[in-house]
């Protein structure tokens, strides 16, 4: 079970982690930015196993990988949206941070709300409501239960 932190529309990758960050080391350093534009409080306040929920074309923009890696560096538990860009739903399975198209929640609940999410049935329950998401392949799955695509590589 994990807190929502609900997000809007078209939410790039500038808006996960500003480009000015990019310079700093490393993922650790970088995650204490993460949505500073939008909640600059995200990253105090989230917890393992907390859920991203955004509306249609989530982590839109550049294609820097550091987007999902300082949500997955955080604890989120998963992003779930009602549309990704492509190339931020890869990345993010390659690192290992799950991620859901769900299109029917966004609009029922709001930030602070309490959810399940069940990667392996496709769905996500908040109090009594059960919202149907994707389900991923199997392979996708793998990728994600060994931590993403190096790791499942190194694994075979």
């Amino acid at each position: 079970m994990g807190k929502i932190f609900k997000f809007g529309k078209d939410v790039d990758t500038d808006q996960i982690i500003a480009s000015q960050y990019l310079l700093f080391p490393g993922i650790d350093e970088m995650k204490e930015h993460t949505f500073e534009s939008l909640d600059g409080n995200f990253a105090k306040n989230v917890r393992p196993g907390d859920i991203v929920l955004a509306d249609i074309n989530f982590g839109c923009g550049s294609s820097r990988e550091q987007a999902p890696a300082v949500l997955k560096s955080l604890g989120v538990g998963v992003v779930v949206a009602k549309s990704f860009a492509r190339i931020f739903f890869r990345n993010a399975i390659n690192i290992g941070l799950p991620v859901m198209i769900c299109e029917d929640i966004y609009d029922s609940v709001n930030t602070g709300d309490e959810a399940i999410v069940d990667m392996t049935a496709g769905q996500i329950t908040v109090g009594d409501t059960v919202y149907p998401a994707t389900k991923l392949s199997p392979k996708m799955q793998e990728i994600l239960n060994t931590g993403g695509l190096l790791a499942s590589l190194d694994r075979d």
